[in-house]
């Protein structure tokens, strides 16, 4: 299938205000025609000075013709502009909305793999890159190349030959113009590549600051950051070198289209075969040709851009989103079956393999092993997260791909060792496991979770903002708050990735009532290093190498498998050591 140009691209992202866009180019276009008047009326005032018209009724005409083309052109102009705006903005707002909205469909996988300072660039740069395009590409240089045609047809209609060296000057310097468009988009893209790269090395160094105090890393660290900013100037400013001469001839030898009609024009004047009114005329509207074509050409790098802005929008827009069903279903149970599961994040990469489990409905099932064996992966694959190729996972006897992923998000309340906090109040971020919960309950959950005390202890309480990803607050009081969002949202099923990793010993008892009131009477799937929290589980899966290599209870597990009895000793030994 051939691929779509990225203008007519760019113009389906905007389908639902094509009539604001043309509108716009329909308004610039009169004003344009209405501003080729100022030259008639400067023509014919020369050519009656010529032929001393005494009247002064003839002159004040064509001035008050002039004057009313020069305003109706400004209105015009500003209208166009006016409609182009309203139409743009609503697009990118259209656009933004659009990426947004495909951001939780896609698998999670693709969401990491883009560095945040690439998507932050894609969605708010890129996309604000497209209102040129878009609110004055269209009206403007439509309009900006009409005026030049309108004059150059009525120029044939005069004198054919006047109309042809009128254009001798042009194609000259826009030669020099098209040799720097020629490169001109696979410079743009370079530019934004080099952006994105410097865009993020800087959320790296600032998300990172904590390590690089930590471990004295300032230095290489910032030679780094330090080495993108400068490449990032140093191709801007190559790049803008490059193209300074030529840009200049061009805007020199352009508009010079008297240096052809002056001397031809007056030698045909002299041999009789042009009239003086068509040779003041002439001279007049070719005035009329540049100036327009130039500011029509200033949209040149505009075109050029769309290609790669266009390519990273749709880079994500594109992008394969998970397939699951549209239907609602229905559950009987919440058992969950995994059939012959293999997965990887990559391609090339294949983390589970085969890998068969049933977890029957109200139970508590443990995942344990070393670290990158697949236990998260595994719970992640249940949550919806990612698809898989390879083998199915069943819940409530539904495929998973058959739910849909509204419906199955519903299902499951995921608590991790690394939650995330939005840049939000303490109420809000708990609100968002049920965002039509009052505040009653809101602050219920947080009092079930063990936090309303130290909640009440900020400064303004629940209102209490709690900075990006929750740095205003301790590792322990956001993973706490983080189970409060999970035991508002009351979901079926339960998923704990080392729920009590950043717990300190004084508060864990806390938790650990928090977390039992949370999995009584649900499904609970728990993922932990420290085994002591999962003696009692009716069910432990010891994962090594992507693989299920035992499985059964605690003491089952102690006779039967030599890993998990290594990491049990490992364990009680480790503990012992704290003790002491």
């Amino acid at each position: 299938m051939q691929a779509k140009s990225p203008m007519l691209r760019l113009w389906e992202l905007g389908e639902q205000y094509h009539g604001g866009l043309i509108r716009a180019v329909l308004s610039a276009s009169a004003g344009v025609l209405c501003g080729i008047l100022p030259y008639f009326a400067a023509a014919q005032i020369i050519i009656g000075l010529v032929h001393s018209e005494q009247d002064t009724s003839f002159y004040l005409f064509w001035c008050c013709l002039a004057l009313g083309g020069y305003i109706l052109r400004a209105v015009l102009y500003a209208l166009a502009l006016s409609m182009s705006h309203k139409a743009t903005f609503a697009i990118l707002k259209n656009i933004r909305e659009r990426i947004l909205a495909k951001l939780p469909k896609l698998p999670l996988g693709t969401v990491m793999d883009t560095p945040s300072g690439q998507m932050k660039q894609i969605i708010v740069d890129q996309v604000e890159s497209m209102e040129r395009p878009l609110a004055h590409l269209l009206p403007e240089m439509t309009s900006n190349i009409l005026a030049p045609v309108c004059i150059l047809i009525y120029l044939f209609v005069l004198d054919w030959r006047m109309a042809l060296l009128s254009l001798v000057s042009i194609p000259v310097g826009m030669a020099f113009m098209m040799a720097v468009m020629a490169n001109y988009g696979k410079q743009y893209e370079g530019s934004v590549r080099v952006t994105q790269a410097m865009n993020s090395t800087i959320v790296e160094y600032i998300g990172g600051i904590e390590v690089i105090k930590a471990f004295n890393q300032g230095k290489n660290s910032y030679a780094k950051f330090s080495q993108r900013v400068l490449a990032n100037a140093s191709y801007f400013y190559h790049w803008m070198k490059s193209c300074q001469l030529p840009v200049s001839i061009s805007r020199t030898l352009a508009p010079t289209t008297l240096i052809t009609i002056l001397p031809a024009g007056w030698i045909m004047y002299l041999g009789g075969s042009l009239d003086i009114e068509t040779f003041l005329t002439v001279i007049i509207l070719s005035l009329g040709i540049a100036g327009p074509l130039l500011a029509a050409m200033d949209f040149v790098d505009s075109l050029a851009k769309v290609g790669t802005i266009v390519g990273e929008v749709d880079s994500i827009l594109s992008s394969e989103e998970q397939q699951h069903g549209l239907t609602p279903v229905s559950f009987s149970s919440k058992d969950i079956r995994l059939d012959h599961v293999s997965f990887g994040y990559h391609a090339d990469q294949e983390i589970l393999h085969d890998v068969s489990l049933s977890i029957p409905s109200g139970t508590m099932t443990a995942f344990v092993g070393p670290s990158g064996s697949g236990k998260s992966t595994i719970a992640k694959l249940i949550a919806g997260f990612w698809d898989m190729k390879k083998g199915r996972i069943m819940l409530g006897g539904h495929d998973l791909k058959d739910i849909p992923l509204r419906q199955l998000y519903e299902q499951t309340a995921f608590v991790s060792q690394d939650n995330y906090l939005f840049n939000e109040s303490v109420r809000e971020n708990i609100r968002m496991g049920k965002p039509g919960a009052g505040d009653a309950e809101v602050e219920a959950a947080a009092k079930a979770a063990g936090c309303d005390s130290f909640i009440r202890k900020l400064e303004n309480g629940y209102d209490t903002v709690v900075g990006g990803g929750g740095t205003h607050l301790s590792g322990g009081e956001r993973q706490r708050i983080a189970i409060a969002r999970a035991m508002l949202k009351d979901a079926p099923i339960v998923i704990l990735d080392e729920a009590t990793a950043y717990i300190d010993p004084e508060n864990e008892a806390v938790v650990q009532k928090a977390v039992a009131k949370l999995v009584k009477g649900k499904t609970v799937i728990v993922i932990a290093h420290r085994l002591s929290t999962i003696t009692d589980a009716d069910r432990i899966f010891v994962v090594a190498d992507g693989r299920i290599s035992a499985s059964g209870t605690h003491e089952e597990l102690l006779k039967k498998s030599a890993m998990y009895h290594e990491m049990w000793q490992a364990h009680i030994g480790a503990k012992d050591g704290d003790a002491a």
